[in-house]
């Protein structure tokens, strides 16, 4: 698993990527910095509460990751309708022959 520096600064990239350059005004940015301050490594060096909020926290960059993963893929492959058997084949990386009979590729 990650440093909690490591998953902090990925949090704070994906709330920058979301919200843009005002995300430091955020609610969600004072509550991510205010729950990393607060479960900072003390002389107590293996404390189950520090250990069970950093794998909440890396859990939650995971989550903001896929989501925008996820919607990056469904607004490039989902809504745009019908589309020609040229274009499907595109989609896939394949091309349709040219010419009946023929592979394809050749002019």
């Amino acid at each position: 698993m990650a440093s909690p520096l490591r998953v902090c600064r990925g949090i704070l990239k994906e709330l920058r990527t979301i919200q843009g350059p005002v995300y430091r005004q955020s609610l969600a940015y004072n509550y991510v910095m205010d729950q990393f301050r607060k479960n900072k490594v003390t002389g107590e060096r293996y404390c189950r509460a520090q250990q069970e909020a950093h794998h909440a926290s890396h859990t939650y960059l995971c989550l903001l990751t896929s989501t925008r993963n996820h919607l990056a893929l469904h607004n490039l492959y989902h809504g745009k309708g019908e589309c020609s058997p040229e274009e499907a084949a595109g989609l896939v990386g394949l091309r349709l022959p040219t010419q009946p009979g023929g592979k394809g590729w050749e002019k």
